[in-house]
């Protein structure tokens, strides 16, 4: 095994915390990779990983090494890439994931538009309501909501989006809106178990120090909480891009609005930032430049 794809199969075994995850994200038997890292520490000359029977962490010169070998190894795929006409013209398949309404209403637009501008590309669009490994699942591309974490992606702010309290006007009108956060206790209110962002049970609303009103009601998507709040079960919250197009037309209503509540950051985010090839730069600037100019995503274009 040539030098190159050693350091290769060192990256994976790092990122991915173990010998068998990197194996089969390689398509190598286990003992082939555990040779080729042993082999890259004998020609280095001192320990990369500490093994034990559970896990594989980086020592201080792996460390070091490990933001060597990323660089440059990314300079020998653009050098590639760069040869082979990729970064010229966008070719190839591009995935990109997104919270699942995110991207149902406002991704799926900009996908479309896309594929439209580049027939040499066929796209994979994966909606999930959970954070993702990027680069374990093969995505060259995303949509965070919410503060991010130090993973090393490159990222673009392209909006906001809050927590609101919302109702249907019927079930306002027969109960009447709550004056203060402490009168949610005397309230219907809708649950959510999703694993996304917004809902009641995400951590996201405290109305008082007792802690949030317990449901009567918990749907496990967002797409049936709001569905139960349309039908005038109770207040349910939500992100507001999720209920955007609802309020506008009338057919939910805020309560308890805030608007300086604190809005969570819309970040497009990729792995490999301007070093990626022309199919994911095409996508992220046209991603950047769609949703900052929506208002619903980006409230300063309002």
């Amino acid at each position: 095994m040539d030098r190159w794809q050693a350091m290769r199969v060192f990256v994976r075994v790092a990122e991915s915390g173990g010998f068998a995850g990197a194996a089969r994200q390689l398509g190598m038997s286990p003992p082939a990779v555990t040779r080729a890292v042993a082999a890259l520490e004998d020609r280095i000359g001192t320990r990369l990983l500490t093994r034990t029977t559970r896990t594989v962490k980086l020592t201080e010169a792996g460390g070091r090494y490990l933001e060597d070998c990323r660089r440059i190894l990314a300079e020998i795929e653009e050098a590639e890439a760069a040869a082979s006409g990729s970064y010229a013209t966008p070719s190839g398949t591009l995935t990109v994931t997104a919270p699942v309404q995110f991207g149902r209403l406002y991704v799926l637009p900009v996908i479309t538009e896309y594929l439209a501008r580049h027939p040499a590309v066929s796209a994979r669009a994966l909606f999930l309501d959970r954070v993702i490994n990027l680069i374990d699942e093969g995505a060259d591309a995303g949509i965070r909501i919410g503060p991010l974490a130090d993973s090393g992606l490159a990222a673009i702010r392209v909006g906001t989006v809050r927590r609101v309290l919302c109702a249907a006007p019927d079930y306002l009108d027969r109960h009447g809106a709550p004056a203060t956060a402490r009168d949610l206790r005397d309230h219907a209110v809708i649950g959510s178990a999703s694993t996304g962002p917004g809902g009641f049970g995400q951590g996201g609303f405290e109305p008082s120090p007792r802690g949030a009103p317990r449901p009567r009601l918990t749907c496990n998507t967002i797409d049936s909480v709001l569905a139960a709040a349309l039908a005038g079960q109770g207040i349910a919250q939500f992100l507001s891009y999720q209920v955007a197009p609802a309020l506008a037309e009338g057919r939910l209503r805020l309560v308890l609005d805030d608007p300086e509540a604190a809005p969570m950051p819309v970040h497009v985010v990729s792995p490999e930032g301007r070093r990626a090839p022309a199919k994911v730069r095409a996508f992220i600037d046209l991603a950047v430049a769609r949703l900052r100019a929506d208002p619903r995503v980006n409230p300063q274009r309002s």
